[in-house]
């Protein structure tokens, strides 16, 4: 088998192949390299390859296929971690140049699983400094290019994972998700992403904002994401905010249908502006849904904009970053990062105890809410990708990546899970993603959903980076 076809497997064709002795995971990982040589270079996903690393723990993968005892279903998959996750025996740069170039000596709990089940660890995946922001450049490594048009952002802070994602350079990849840093990208690159119910997919050491944090996978296909949740999505005691009751099987509800199932469909979440092309492809999704059976309800679920809320906490969590800098360091970060700081400096303790009132009054209302319907679905992202090296769209008149990104952090603030979809693409070819959220718990029925739609309608991959149009 050539490196080319083992180049497009995903995590069950591989390790079917692995079974039978077709191939073995030593050439699955020579074939994912040899997809980053190619490319790479154009999309900068890849921050840092571990080759000889990677290749010793293929050949121990091959000789536990062949004697038959393989640790788990992804044993010799290849897989890649967000810069911001710590790997032991890697750097973890944190797109920042105030961290050390030097090895992590401790594995955060999703190396640590994913290397137990006998995955092969390629490297790791570019991110923003410390992952502020919704799209992927830094001052270390530079930006990441969105694959369908790479003078285009593929949205962050998981965008390295993404771009991996959607140009295979290895099979299975880590996001983490505090705002949308896994929906955003899945979106703006036409692959999966899914944000767990929060404390399902342990991380330690925590980010600087814990309880908005989830980790996650960015996959071609969903039964690739189970296949890698059913490994990171176990209690790790590390984590202080690990919680238990994860499904034994993440994916045990993919092979039911969806009827009976109810799905509140919101354009807009009743305060967000939306690109029409992007309103059109997310409206069609919705009618998709209908024709596989699920029951499905334009409803506004009533909420407001969350917007000052999360920014009360992200503004705060910047602001705990630059103080804990002194002043050579701060001259290093990027200067948006230190300009969200310099706005929480101005707020006292009651703000930040009314922002978090008001999300737990956010959390009630989408809980609730989730008692009438069994999903709710609206867009990924407002708008599609834009230029990359800007943090809002160019001409825009916005300001923060947050106004739009108004669709992903209500779910971060409320804890539930939510996963991106791609959904078809607008006029110019680019991605276009539906979101579909549940309520805190409901991970496999937000699966099953996703399973349902991207099986009946098939996403399309780029075949390699397009420079774009002239």
């Amino acid at each position: 088998m050539s490196d080319s076809d083992l180049g497009l497997m995903d995590a069950g064709q591989l390790a079917a192949l692995f079974e039978s002795g077709e191939a073995s995971p030593l050439e699955a990982t020579r074939a994912a390299f040899e997809r980053i040589d190619r490319f790479n270079k154009a999309v900068n996903a890849f921050v840092y390859l571990d080759r000889e690393g990677a290749e010793a723990a293929a050949r121990d993968s091959e000789r536990r296929w062949r004697q038959g005892q393989p640790l788990s279903p992804i044993d010799g998959v290849p897989v890649s971690i967000k810069d911001l996750t710590e790997v032991a025996g890697m750097p973890a740069s944190l797109g920042s140049l105030t961290a050390p170039d030097t090895p992590c000596e401790r594995d955060a709990p999703p190396a640590r699983m994913l290397r137990e089940a006998g995955a092969v660890i390629l490297g790791k995946t570019n991110t923003p400094e410390f992952g502020w922001k919704a799209v992927t450049d830094n001052r270390v490594f530079g930006a990441t290019a969105n694959p369908w048009d790479t003078r285009l952002t593929p949205g962050g802070s998981s965008g390295g994972a993404a771009v991996a994602a959607a140009l295979n350079m290895g099979v299975l990849h880590q996001g983490g998700d505090s705002g949308g840093s896994i929906r955003i990208p899945a979106s703006f690159t036409g692959v999966f992403g899914f944000k767990p119910t929060f404390g399902w997919t342990p991380q330690w050491p925590p980010s600087t904002e814990p309880t908005l944090s989830h980790l996650g996978p960015l996959t071609r296909s969903v039964r690739d994401a189970v296949r890698m949740l059913n490994v990171i999505g176990r209690y790790d005691f590390h984590d202080p905010y690990a919680v238990r009751g994860q499904p034994e099987d993440w994916g045990m509800e993919l092979h039911q249908g969806l009827r009976g199932l109810r799905i509140a469909y919101s354009p807009d979440l009743g305060y967000a502006r939306v690109d029409a092309q992007v309103a059109e492809r997310v409206r069609e999704a919705a009618h998709r849904l209908r024709l596989l059976g699920a029951e499905v309800d334009e409803v506004d679920p009533g909420i407001s904009s969350p917007l000052d809320t999360f920014q009360k906490l992200w503004f705060t969590a910047s602001l705990v970053v630059w103080e804990g800098f002194d002043e050579g360091q701060r001259e290093l970060l990027d200067p948006g990062l230190v300009a969200d700081a310099h706005r929480a400096d101005e707020w006292r303790a009651v703000d930040l105890f009314r922002a978090l009132t008001d999300r737990a009054r956010l959390t009630e209302q989408l809980e609730h809410f989730n008692q009438r319907y069994h999903l709710l679905m609206t867009p990924s992202v407002a708008i599609p990708p834009f230029e990359i090296d800007h943090n809002v769209p160019p001409g825009s008149g916005m300001r923060d990546w947050q106004e739009w990104a108004g669709f992903s952090y209500p779910f971060n603030l409320s804890q539930q899970p939510a996963a991106s979809v791609p959904c078809g693409f607008t006029d110019d070819g680019l991605p276009v993603g539906f979101q579909l959220a549940g309520g805190k718990h409901d991970d496999a029925r937000v699966l099953r959903v996703c399973h349902a739609f991207m099986a009946a309608y098939p996403p399309r991959f780029p075949d390699c980076p397009d420079p774009g149009r002239p």
